[in-house]
Order: C-alpha cells, then sequence, then structure tokens
C-alpha cells in the first residue's frame, strides 16, 4: 500500500491533559493539532464528541480515510469502543482503530524491536514489548493506587510533605507564594473537583523549577526508585531489555531518571517528550510496506 491509496491517516497520542494529533495526508505530508486530553474513563461521550467537532475538526484538511487512536484509559473493550463511537460520530467515512497509550508508546519509543517501553506524565505506566505485542503489564492502577513515578505520584508526595511539615522553611515558603496551601484549597482540589490527577501534577513544574535544591533532588529520586523497584524490576529478565520513556516527566528529569536508572545497573535510552513523532514515523514505514 502506498500512501496515495492510503488516503488521509489521522494518528493519535492521547493522555489524561492532552492529545497530539498528526495527520499524512496523500503526498505524504504531515500537519499537526492538539485538543484537551480524551481519556474515556475521565470524560463522557458527549464531552469527547463535542471536543472533536468542536477542538479538532476545523484543524483538520479534507477528508480522513483511516484513524489510529492510542489513548490513556483505553485499557478494556468498552473504553475503546467509547472512543471509537465518537470518533465515528464526527468522522463517519474512517476506519478507526483505538488502542492504548501504552501500545502507542511501544511502538514508538521500540519500534520492531523488544524492549522495556515507560510512560512517565500526568499518570505513568510501563509493559514488556516483543517487538510486535505488548506481552506484559504491571497494571499502573491509577493516581489513587499507583501511578509510581509520575506527575501526580510527584504532587502528591510533595502536598504530603507540607502537611506533615517536612518540608524545609525555604521551599515551604516558595510554594506559599506560588500556590493557595490552605487545607480547604487543597482537599477541595483533590476531592471537590474534577481531574485531581492534573491539579498534583501541576506540582512537578515547581518541583523541576527548584530541582538544585538538595532536598527535592532527594524526594525525586526516591520517587524514580520506588518505580524502578515497583514496575520494572517485576518484569522477568528486566536487566536483558533496552529501557525506554515517554512523557513530560520522563523528558523533564531525564538526567535525574537517568542517574537512578544507573544506580540500580540499568540503562536508559530512548526519552521523549511525547511519542506522536515515534507513531507518526511507524505508520509512515507501514505504509510503505
Amino acid at each position: 500500500m502506498n500512501i496515495t491509496q492510503a488516503g488521509m491517516i489521522l494518528i493519535a497520542d492521547s493522555g489524561s491533559t492532552k492529545t497530539d494529533w498528526r495527520v499524512i495526508d496523500e503526498a505524504g505530508k504531515i500537519s499537526q493539532a492538539k485538543t484537551v486530553g480524551l481519556n474515556p474513563y475521565l470524560e463522557t461521550l458527549d464531552k469527547m464528541v463535542k471536543v472533536l467537532r468542536e477542538e479538532l475538526h476545523p484543524q483538520l484538511p479534507s477528508t480522513i480515510r483511516n484513524i489510529y487512536f492510542y489513548g490513556a484509559g483505553c485499557a478494556t473493550d468498552s473504553a475503546c469502543k467509547k472512543v471509537s463511537n465518537a470518533l465515528g460520530e464526527v468522522f463517519h467515512d474512517a476506519d478507526i482503530v483505538v488502542n492504548n497509550d501504552q501500545f502507542g508508546a511501544a511502538r514508538a519509543l521500540c519500534g520492531k524491536e523488544a524492549g522495556i517501553a515507560c510512560i512517565l506524565g500526568t499518570g505513568s505506566n510501563t509493559c514488556l514489548y516483543d517487538g510486535e505485542k505488548i506481552i506484559d503489564n504491571i497494571p499502573p492502577m491509577g493516581y489513587i493506587l499507583g501511578d509510581e513515578g509520575s506527575g501526580s505520584n510527584i504532587g502528591k508526595e510533595l502536598l504530603n510533605r507540607y502537611f506533615r511539615r517536612e518540608l524545609p522553611t525555604e521551599i515551604k515558603e516558595r510554594l506559599e507564594k506560588r500556590f493557595d496551601m490552605s487545607k480547604e484549597a487543597v482537599l477541595d482540589s483533590v476531592y471537590g473537583k474534577s481531574y485531581p490527577n492534573r491539579y498534583m501534577a501541576a506540582f512537578a513544574k515547581f518541583v523541576f523549577q527548584n530541582l538544585k535544591d538538595p532536598y527535592l533532588t532527594r524526594m525525586v529520586y526516591e520517587i524514580f526508585a520506588n518505580f524502578f523497584d515497583k514496575t520494572i524490576a517485576r518484569y522477568d529478565n528486566y536487566g536483558q531489555y533496552k529501557i525506554h520513556f515517554t512523557g513530560s516527566i520522563a523528558f523533564y528529569f531525564g538526567n535525574l531518571l537517568r542517574q537512578v536508572a544507573n544506580d540500580k545497573g540499568l540503562r536508559v535510552f530512548n526519552i521523549l517528550e511525547t511519542p506522536i513523532a515515534g507513531l507518526t514515523l511507524y505508520h509512515q514505514e507501514a505504509l510503505k510496506t
């Protein structure tokens, strides 16, 4: 199949916060768009259709023939069907394939080689990939039960240490200048409003901007060490595989992440801010075969 025969292809990498879109047209030209995240566990069908119709569709050229959607929350058949139905409401004539974001990360990071593919963004996830399919996955369990190493995990740890009076005075004062740190405001944002994972992940930016502080460096080091212990080390023969990462936390905290891996006798290979470029390359190559 060549690109002309395939028609317009739409590729999506959707997290809990944002969705990156790429279009490959008949000539192989690539264009891009962005919308909010389309997580089927966090959004209603109507809300997803509204985003697709009002935010995405006006940014796209011509008719879309094939859609490859990789999304956070697309871990079950029912969740994938919900996203597929939303896409079908807007792109009536398109062939639609929905997979979870972990499979997208594996394709983007590993290509057709075996490896361990990791996502560290607002949430976290990992898998063991054999070059074609995911053969093992440690369930991330979301921001309440898991998501080790993620932005929400870093934010949650910082908030806990603030209210447990563990933070050094200088960090505590910087935090109070930047955010409303009243107990009422924090509890309302975590338990009373939508998207508490995004709220907690916002504190990871503060941590990164103050990472030269030894206390925060040690805190993030411990969080990443726990991530490796709780997830990577649970895969059989994990030391034999290349380990790759994608996501904003992995990208911006990459030096510290590599240091933790090195201290554990492991080596990190690719670190991508988002998987969309790798996914675009993957589907371009697939079109040529």
